[in-house]
């Protein structure tokens, strides 16, 4: 199939086209430099034309995903999907149904998603659950920071034999890449006890937060996996948090080597300053101001939007904090040998004070960044907002004026203790290229996404937006409306929303990675894993390993290790 989209205004920030109205072919899946003509053509004059949107932080698939979906009937009630011909029927809100993620994600114009968080052994219904979206492409990132092969290793100071198990586990759960939640706080909590600092020490293992971070670190670069290491740090959504957070980072330092060696997700829930829920405040600008120095780390905002939601996260101990604060439905699990998980859900509301902060930070951290390639939107979906508010943040990003009418309703204590104010910057429409597309595909490691150079995936999402005739700093509703339904949307060159709606449904890749690693130091870590799981496991090894044929449309990344 040929298309050429026609007299479009482009952004394409990685080839450095800027606003610039040309012409788009697709042919065979790919961007091309010509087509014949007998392609169809798409007329978007008068609209923009970005690159299919890439999100590297959304709860869309696993355990924990469909525990959520059980616990809350009632976040179902009011939004409904009907079947309608091509489309399956559906359930959302916070947490919709498989088919229902991926025809949104595609009406908003995105074509690439990954599931942030999936418990090793718990990764096959993660990938039963990811087969079942259409159209997108995906892919998940297995937990490591509570990992109890990864700790004894590391402790015994056997990085080699770590990194061979990492490698392994990331091929036998078809993983793309290490996530590390409140490492060694999971193990921790289940001795009833708690982290506060990096340097505490994790019961029975001989180690600590800060030397986990720097082994999986290591083991990162060792294995030159395409992602650097995902990071959900220590005393997540805390006052004073900001502190751990910048320890975090800089614990890493010096692995630096110009590019990005760690990744700190959903920065805002991790940017507080205070001692207690009385005087906590934002810690957005400390915060910013170490991204801004360091260029070895990038971050995405988890950025609150005032709604109803279902939050879920491998951080247990986080998630009974929240149920003894809110009383809310609860439920945990301790998953044997490797992680924790809990979900519990919550209402942001603008009247409340620590969620107006907690508002404020993430923007404070986006508007304060220097660079743009660094800094990339996400709601942490579901835990701050569903991912469908994306339009939203991008109309808080590019529009004081919006900013202002939401803090004319926030409590004026919450305002005294930030400073989004006193903010004037408004991003442009290539920043929020680089935010949703071509800087999360770059800080994935996924060359052909992100951009529209020849050769790149036929991914494309046109917008009925016009910035010839409107200004988005006081037009602030029309772009969020346009963000909301791409008018098309291009996955792999065929056409899959036209005006607004699915027309065509397609399977998407499942991106994993397969590090190399030396054959004997592989084969003595099978070796000695064989016992491990005859001792930790109630699963046999042989039944633990995800074949490549159970994915549906594998899209394996080989990695060349030492």
């Amino acid at each position: 199939m040929e298309y050429i989209i026609r007299g479009g205004i482009v952004y394409d920030p990685l080839n450095g086209i800027n606003g610039e109205k040309m012409d788009i072919a697709v042919k065979g899946g790919k961007i091309v430099e010509s087509v014949s003509s007998g392609a169809k053509v798409i007329d978007a004059s008068g609209m923009i034309v970005l690159p299919g949107g890439v999100d590297l932080h959304s709860h869309i698939a696993g355990s924990k995903v469909n525990a959520g979906r059980i616990m809350r009937p009632e976040d179902h009630y009011r939004d409904v999907v009907v079947k309608a011909g091509l489309t399956r029927s559906g359930v959302g809100y916070s947490i919709p149904s498989v088919f229902t993620t991926g025809y949104r994600y595609a009406e908003m114009g995105y074509t690439t998603v990954f599931e942030p968080a999936t418990t090793p052994l718990k990764t096959r219904h993660t990938h039963d659950e990811l087969a079942d979206i259409p159209i997108i492409d995906k892919g998940c990132f297995p937990l490591f920071g509570n990992n109890w092969f990864v700790m004894e290793y590391l402790s015994r100071g056997e990085i080699d034999e770590a990194a061979a198990y990492v490698a392994w586990t990331l091929e036998a759960t078809k993983g793309y890449a290490i996530k590390v939640v409140n490492p060694g706080g999971g193990e921790r909590w289940g001795w009833g006890g708690s982290i506060k600092s990096i340097d505490d020490p994790v019961p029975h293992f001989n180690i600590t937060p800060r030397e986990i971070v720097r082994g999986l670190c290591q083991i990162n670069k060792m294995l030159n996996l395409p992602h650097p290491i995902h990071v959900h740090p220590n005393g997540l959504g805390k006052p004073g948090s900001y502190e751990t957070t910048i320890e975090t980072m800089d614990c890493v330092r010096d692995f630096s080597d110009g590019r990005p060696a760690i990744h700190l997700t959903h920065i805002q829930f991790e940017g507080y300053t205070g001692t207690n829920w009385l005087n906590i405040g934002s810690g957005g600008d400390e915060i910013a101001k170490y991204v801004n120095g360091n260029p070895h780390v990038s971050v995405d905002l988890g950025q609150i939007v005032f709604s109803d939601t279902t939050t879920m996260t491998a951080d247990a101990p986080f998630e009974y904090q929240l149920y003894l604060i809110t009383g809310n439905k609860w439920t945990n699990a301790d998953v044997e040998a490797e992680e924790t998980a809990g979900v519990v859900p919550y209402v942001y509301r603008r009247s409340n004070y620590v969620n107006a902060v907690q508002w404020a930070v993430g923007l404070e951290v986006a508007l304060l960044a220097k660079d743009p390639w660094r800094v990339f939107l996400t709601t942490d979906h579901p835990n701050a907002g569903v991912f469908t508010e994306y339009p939203r943040v991008i109309s808080w990003l590019m529009s004081k004026k919006a900013r202002e009418k939401v803090l004319s309703k926030v409590p004026r204590n919450a305002r005294r203790r930030t400073m989004i104010a006193g903010i004037d910057r408004e991003y442009t429409l290539s920043e929020i290229a680089i935010l949703t597309r071509a800087g999360t595909a770059k800080i994935l490691g996924l060359k052909n996404k992100g951009h529209l150079g020849e050769g790149a995936d036929g991914d494309i999402a046109v917008y009925s937006l016009n910035p010839e005739r409107i200004d988005p700093s006081t037009d602030y509703r029309i772009v969020r409306r346009a963000f909301r339904h791409a008018k098309y949307v291009l996955k792999d060159g065929e056409l899959v929303v036209n005006d607004e709606k699915v027309v065509r449904v397609v399977e998407g890749r499942t991106y994993w990675v397969k590090p190399k690693v030396p054959k004997d130091l592989y084969e003595s870590v099978i070796s000695d894993l064989r016992s491990k799981f005859d001792n930790y496991y109630t699963v046999k090894m042989s039944n633990y390993f995800i074949s490549e044929d159970y994915i549906g449309r594998s899209a394996p990344i080989y990695t060349g290790g030492d």
